[in-house]
């Protein structure tokens, strides 16, 4: 253990990411370090409303904190936290509001990354990789700083047998269950991050030669989904309204996902389905999907990715001009490693594609 931190003085955890529903699924990774380390401790995390579903269940956590700074204010907050008197906070978000929770906690050891300002409101300070390691390994620095051996390096999501019926079910009613399923998700964050609608369609219509091909969408993206079906020559299906946990049992079923970067790019890869990601401004180095295998599409021809705007100043070239032909050939060679028959023909369509493409 770390000369800074006493093990024997933990007993109450606290850790703390808010916001994006994939970063905090990433951040998971640090919850059953935590629980093998500090075995008799209790153990939080602090999260917003989007990613309630990503911690509750999860069996390495006492209690998922929910904030929704719509119904509660920053200042009940940070009451609530300290009456549960932590001894350990571990800030893995290091915004303002996170910092300044970390800070008045009333925590004996308040740890997080020397980020600007922030970096006075912790007692031990990290030194951030953010632009060098993957997410998941800069959440485990903030551990590895402290001397808290990391075994477990996987982010966890976990669906309830609801959810896998509620899946089932819909399967059933959409006809799908004895087919290979390739979801199709064009959804995103942020629009620069957002492959063409049109572009979906012709990929889906390409992929409807080999699996029944699913439309998911979210929140404020029914519109879209109903938009890239309709642009579709071949029939597909558009998923119901879920919950995450819903989506992720659904996900479960699928053979492929494509999609943009995005939360339910991280919980397919989490549940073990294989993933086509289609990365532009953000770098899939630091935020692609965990395990393996999946397989990244990026635009090669452009030196401007993983510039990270949220809005382009160039028209998004990075989406826009990356060609469908290359996805599908990612999608080919991908879908081919999970169903043996007829690999020989998705192999020799693989090959007509690099043939065209010389």
């Amino acid at each position: 253990m770390s000369p800074m931190l006493e093990k024997s003085l933990v007993h109450k955890i606290l850790v703390i990411k808010l916001r994006a529903i994939g970063d905090v699924l990433l951040s998971t990774v640090v919850l059953p370090n935590l629980r093998r380390e500090f075995p008799e401790a209790r153990v939080d995390f602090l999260a917003e409303e989007p990613s309630r579903e990503v911690l509750e269940g999860n069996p390495n956590l006492h209690e998922a904190l929910i904030f929704n700074p719509k119904r509660r204010s920053g200042f009940a907050l940070v009451a609530d936290v300290r009456k549960r008197k932590y001894d350990l906070v571990i800030d893995l978000f290091g915004n303002p509001r996170s910092a300044i929770i970390t800070l008045l906690s009333g925590a004996r050891y308040r740890v997080g990354f020397r980020l600007g300002w922030r970096r006075w409101c912790y007692g031990i300070v990290v030194e951030p990789r953010g632009g060098e390691a993957h997410n998941t390994d800069f959440n485990l620095d903030a551990l590895r700083h402290i001397g808290i051996p990391v075994k477990d390096d996987a982010p966890l999501f976990q669906v309830r047998n609801t959810d896998e019926s509620f899946a089932e079910e819909f399967f059933r009613e959409a006809r799908i269950l004895s087919r290979p399923v390739v979801a199709l998700n064009a959804g995103g964050g942020w629009a620069s991050k957002r492959w063409p609608e049109a572009s979906y369609a012709a990929l889906g219509d390409r992929i409807a030669a080999d699996a029944a091909v699913l439309l998911l969408w979210g929140p404020g993206e029914e519109e879209c989904a109903n938009r890239i079906r309709s642009l579709m020559s071949m029939p597909a299906s558009l998923i119901p309204r879920t919950s995450l946990r819903q989506l992720g049992a659904i996900l479960k079923r699928c053979s492929v996902l494509v999609t943009n970067d995005s939360g339910p790019m991280h919980i397919a890869a989490a549940l073990g389905t294989r993933v086509v990601a289609i990365f532009g401004p953000t770098n899939p180095e630091l935020q692609g999907p965990v395990g393996s295998p999946h397989m990244v599409v990026q635009n090669a021809r452009l030196n401007c990715l993983g510039c990270n705007f949220t809005t382009c100043p160039i028209d998004h070239p990075c989406m826009k001009e990356l060609r469908v032909e290359d996805v599908h050939d990612a999608f080919l060679r991908l879908f081919s490693t999970v169903h043996t028959r007829g690999a020989r023909k998705i192999h020799e369509k693989a090959a007509n594609i690099v043939h065209e493409k010389k």
